[in-house]
């Protein structure tokens, strides 16, 4: 089906069929296989009656329920009744042909249509109670198996997102198939079997708290399977798979959860594929030669229903209770984690050649910037092209504003030439700024100050101090103390958030990785990384060891230091450097 591969909005909540026919993703057949057998093995058929009714919601070529007729066939069923929903009239066609094939005495009720608009209009008004509380058979369904349509609010718009949001009572950024995840709660029959495909973005970020909410609220979770950079899809999306039960007010139970993702760790296990390593745990080594280490345990359901999910056991509890008993505050305590400045006109405000213009017509406003270019663990590195950036804004009494122009000649000379192009910006002048203005300047104030430095998407952790005043792009996250005599704060965290320590905090705190192992680091991550109490002899001894490497970056004996303060960072948390793989 068509699931996980972006895709804009046509109409209302449409994906358009020119992105289906030109190289939409369909879910290959051992996943649907998986998750087929995965349902009818939680289903309690005893309870169900004579004919069976299965849905699609977001049909495609038919792959998931084909896996699921075939997983059913030797059931004792009267009839079973196939329902589905498709918005491209090609794949509708070519699975409505597949399943007549196979399975030709199902009853088969396709629709060329949008499920969600089918919910809005049928489902909707057939309700008693309201949300989630239809009743009508005609409406419900024993089965629902579905991998929604991955679309962002980027790509859908935000007047569409924000209507969608509306309609199926979610809050913040919403995707697409958060609304399917929704919609598929109001049509499962009590009781019913769900398995869905989707993007496992939504498990841990802020955006998806919502989504994170509905289904802990409407649905018994049975398990989740995060499947990482398994690859299992052409799209450059990690996909996971929820199999929910609809909720009847029973005693809820932890859900089992499983998480893979590849390393190049020695592994300890051999199998065939996948699939196949879902049911280990370890590292384990697939026939294909590639490595995955595999988590097994439960959702962590003793937090509140929007927190992140991660996998909860025994030994990853304990590691986090001991490294909780060991913490004196978080990084967020120490002040805000803002992100760089965005302009939204690069070109316009950052260059690298500026030295090149005649002094006379090199604007006056100029500031060091620093980037992802120059990343380097605890002092930035010289990049190959320094940029500067154009900054038009001041702090004066405390607030923000823009610079007067007519103070800047040579500045205001030089936006000049650009002032169609930085007009074209409507969101800046529609919310009440001036047309030559950054649109994210942060705060003019907060740049003069030391600060911590450090990049989104990383294999390893690369943070840094900033003690030049330099202003920060928006590919890098910064953070600076609420009280400046506190500075020595942010050369404990940079000490911390350098060490091999936070890889293993992260991983057993987050669960989520990008491809190629790659960790997001994120305000919402980042501020819960952990700070011991700045007091004790080994923080100080801490501290001094980053001052030491700041001064000796370049030194030859600086890995030396890097790996004293390495161990000391796990010492000082009360966990011995070799529980690294927890």
């Amino acid at each position: 089906m068509k699931g996980l591969a972006k895709a804009a909005s046509s109409g209302r909540y449409k994906v358009v069929s020119e992105e289906k026919s030109g190289g939409a993703t369909y879910t290959p057949k051992n996943l649907a296989d998986f998750v087929a057998a995965q349902m009818v093995k939680s289903a309690s058929f005893q309870a169900r009656k004579n004919v069976v009714r299965l849905l699609d919601p977001a049909t495609g070529d038919g792959e998931l329920l084909l896996s699921l007729l075939a997983q059913l066939v030797g059931h004792d069923f009267s009839a079973i009744e196939v329902h589905g929903f498709e918005t491209d009239a090609r794949a509708l066609n070519l699975a409505t042909a597949r399943i007549k094939q196979h399975f030709p005495r199902v009853t088969l009720h396709l629709t060329h249509g949008s499920f969600l608009d089918f919910v809005i209009n049928q489902v909707r008004p057939h309700d008693k109670g309201g949300l989630f509380e239809n009743e009508d058979a005609a409406l419900s369904y024993d089965f629902i198996i579905a991998n929604p349509p991955y679309v962002r609010t980027q790509i859908m718009g935000a007047e569409q997102a924000q209507l969608l949001a509306s309609q199926f009572g979610l809050t913040g950024r919403v995707d697409l198939y958060y609304a399917f995840i929704v919609g598929m709660a109001h049509v499962l029959k009590p009781g019913g079997i769900g398995g869905i495909i989707v993007s496992n973005r939504f498990m841990t970020t802020k955006s998806g708290g919502a989504v994170r909410q509905a289904i802990r609220k409407h649905f018994n979770l049975h398990h989740v399977w995060d499947l990482g950079d398994t690859r299992l899809f052409e799209a450059a999306v990690l996909p996971a798979v929820l199999l929910v039960e609809k909720y009847q007010g029973q005693e809820r139970v932890p859900a089992g959860f499983t998480s893979i993702y590849a390393t190049n760790d020695e592994p300890r296990l051999q199998t065939t594929d996948i699939i196949a390593a879902l049911a280990c745990d370890g590292v384990v080594k697939i026939a294909d030669g590639r490595s995955f280490v595999v988590k097994n345990g439960t959702l962590d359901i003793n937090v509140p229903a929007d927190a992140i999910w991660r996998v909860s056991s025994e030994t990853n509890d304990n590691w986090l209770s001991t490294v909780a008993a060991n913490t004196w505050c978080r990084f967020g305590d120490i002040g805000k984690i803002r992100v760089g400045v965005k302009t939204c006109a690069d070109k316009v405000f950052i260059r690298a050649d500026w030295r090149d213009m005649p002094a006379d017509a090199r604007p006056e406003l100029l500031r060091p910037l620093t980037t992802h270019h120059m990343a380097r663990r605890f002092r930035a590195g010289a990049a190959k092209k320094m940029r500067q950036i154009l900054y038009p804004h001041q702090s004066v009494n405390g607030e923000r504003s823009a610079v007067d122009l007519a103070k800047y000649p040579k500045t205001a000379a030089y936006l000049e030439q650009y002032r169609s192009t930085l007009e074209g910006r409507i969101y800046v002048t529609k919310s009440g700024r001036q047309w030559f203005e950054i649109w994210v300047p942060q705060d003019p104030s907060g740049w003069g100050a030391p600060k911590l430095v450090f990049r989104d998407i990383s294999e390893e952790p690369v943070f840094w101090l900033d003690l030049e005043g330099t202003i920060v792009n928006g590919d890098c996250y910064w953070l600076t103390c609420a009280k400046p005599e506190n500075t020595d704060f942010l050369w404990l965290a940079a000490a911390v958030a350098n060490s091999s320590f936070i890889e293993a905090f992260y991983d057993h705190s987050f669960n989520n990785k990008l491809y190629a192992g790659r960790r997001r680091f994120i305000t919402q991550y980042v501020e819960r990384f952990p700070l011991p109490n700045p007091e004790l002899p080994i923080s100080r001894t801490v501290v001094a060891l980053a001052k030491q490497i700041y001064e000796a970056v370049d030194a030859s004996d600086v890995g030396v230091l890097s790996r004293q303060l390495d161990r000391l960072v796990w010492e000082v948390f009360g966990i011995s450097a070799k529980e690294i793989s927890g």
